[in-house]
């Protein structure tokens, strides 16, 4: 049973004794940590995802932000942390107008790791569309988008550990890396990059990398932060084109340096 299961809510990542094919003698692994992690805003549940415990007060304003939960930082007035046995819950309080729209609108998001759609409860919550398109119309040079692609492996410090967590990364417009978030799931790691700009006065002055494909839900949370440019590591969907082209975001896919694949805005990238 689930709640006989040991859940580590302290660390990101745990060490177990195990035997590779080409070993004689057991050695030591590092292994990523996933976390039932509850949203509970005002005393309600709203939300339980499947996460890497770390960077959590980022990962509670970046998905309200993104969810469109809260629209500013300052809607909400606390976020606490509480470990328990069978996972963490994030306490979160916010204005009572957000609270009270949360409640009309609310639906069952269980386990939405691996699918940002999983758990609506009909097909007109299925897509959460942005209210407008991105103003931000930021040209890129392409030496800045190899530059931060060749350095953001060296930032992800969990994943070289344990070779199982995403990373989305924000890089300013030379292509230095500014800020790094990871987690077992993509969405989450998105949404904790988001909530850590959030609290640092967001400037879109830069663009937002995945390790992930690009899918529907990673443009629409792109597009809500209002950053005009997601570039991910392996292919976007068919519908994610059609979003980011409808919601003036430049979306590029299978970005390993020195190549990549421009999909839409392909004017806001320029050669050297």
């Amino acid at each position: 049973m689930a709640q006989d299961l040991f859940i580590d809510t302290e660390h990101s990542f745990k060490t177990y004794e195990v035997l590779k094919s080409n070993a004689k003698a057991m050695e030591k692994d590092d292994i990523a940590e996933e976390v039932p992690i509850a949203f509970v805003y005002n005393g309600i549940s709203h939300a339980v995802m499947l996460a890497s415990p770390s960077d959590l007060e980022d990962f509670a304003l970046g998905f309200s932000f993104s969810e469109g939960i809260v629209e500013n930082k300052s809607d909400i007035y606390g976020i606490e942390v509480i470990h328990q046995p069978k996972g963490i819950e994030l306490q979160i309080e916010i204005a009572s107008a957000r609270f009270q729209s949360l409640k009309d609108k609310r639906r069952n998001l269980l386990g939405r790791t691996g699918c940002g759609l999983c758990g609506a409860e009909n097909l007109d919550q299925a897509l959460r569309l942005p209210q407008k398109k991105i103003d931000n119309t930021l040209t890129i040079k392409e030496s800045a988008i190899i530059k931060a692609l060749d350095t953001l492996h060296a930032t992800q410090s969990l994943q070289k550990k344990t070779g199982a967590t995403h990373a989305c990364a924000w890089a300013n417009e030379q292509g230095e890396i500014q800020l790094v978030r990871e987690d077992v799931g993509r969405h989450n790691a998105l949404d904790k990059l988001i909530g850590a700009l959030q609290k640092k006065s967001f400037n879109d002055k830069g663009f937002v990398i995945t390790t992930s494909r690009a899918s529907y839900e990673m443009v629409q949370k792109t597009v809500m932060l209002g950053a005009s440019t997601l570039i991910a590591i392996s292919a976007p969907t068919g519908l994610a084109i059609r979003s980011a082209l409808k919601y003036g975001l430049c979306l590029i896919g299978f970005a390993r340096a020195p190549h990549y694949v421009i999909y839409t805005y392909t004017e806001r990238v320029t050669k050297n």
